[in-house]
């Protein structure tokens, strides 16, 4: 069950305040945000949202990250996304949400009052702005996620997957050396990811940390060891690069 916190947390604290949707809201507006907001925490494991639940709260995720996911009338269930900090969940103009929203690592979300939110939408430009800049960041991954489904082989799949978490949690080349990240997703829950067998993601894994690409603490936290090496395992243009 999810865990009510404190609703009264400063914005200029939130780890998360220049990239959430409310990055561009002004003083005035983020004390508008205030009063609809509460923060919730949901454990490892837990179901955030399920798909046709009436939409009573949009969110951004603070900390942790979740997965996306659908499942189909004969059972198969397949993860489409993930969700990790200053990520959005919900849409304005939507009554019901379309995906399973299921915590991968204990989480932490700023959540809106669904109707107050849509109104802000209406009448605060930064606030609508920022969020179709996050639609469109979400399009990008969309689209550069079919070419890693649909070209990509088992290896460019996975170091597109180990690039994408170094990124996204703002740790450049030089940095990921020293910081120790740590994979939110078992290997098995990567595979149904990436559309892989569990053998190919440790052997895969195994196999850049034999190459001195990755080095492995234990088998979810690890460093990387070679940012260059790695993004050439991607298999993208090195002129454009990968967009998240």
């Amino acid at each position: 069950m999810a865990i009510l916190l404190d609703s009264h947390l400063q914005c200029s604290e939130c780890p998360i305040r220049h990239r959430a949707v409310c990055a561009k809201c002004s003083t005035d507006e983020l004390g508008e945000l205030t009063e609809i907001k509460t923060y919730r925490s949901f454990r490892a494991g837990e179901p955030i949202m399920w798909r046709g639940d009436p939409l009573e709260y949009v969110a951004s995720v603070v900390g942790g990250v979740a997965s996306l996911s659908k499942t189909m009338e004969d059972g198969r269930t397949q993860m489409v996304g993930l969700l990790l900090p200053s990520d959005f969940i919900g849409r304005p103009g939507r009554s019901e949400i379309e995906f399973d929203v299921t915590a991968a690592t204990d989480v932490t979300l700023c959540c809106f009052r669904h109707r107050p939110f849509e109104k802000m939408v209406g009448t605060t430009p930064h606030l609508s702005q920022r969020l179709m800049e996050l639609a469109l960041d979400e399009l990008d991954a969309a689209r550069e996620w079919m070419l890693l489904l649909g070209r990509k082989t088992a290896r460019e799949k996975i170091a597109s997957f180990i690039e994408m978490l170094v990124i996204r949690s703002n740790v450049d080349g030089d940095a990921a050396r020293s910081q120790m990240l740590e994979l939110p997703l078992t290997r098995e829950q990567i595979a149904n990811f990436l559309g892989l067998t569990l053998e190919t993601v440790s052997r895969q894994l195994n196999a850049m940390k034999k190459e001195q690409i990755l080095e492995f603490k234990d088998r979810r936290r690890f460093k990387v060891l070679d940012f260059g090496r790695l993004h050439d395992e991607t298999g993208d243009d090195s002129d454009g690069g990968v967009i998240y």
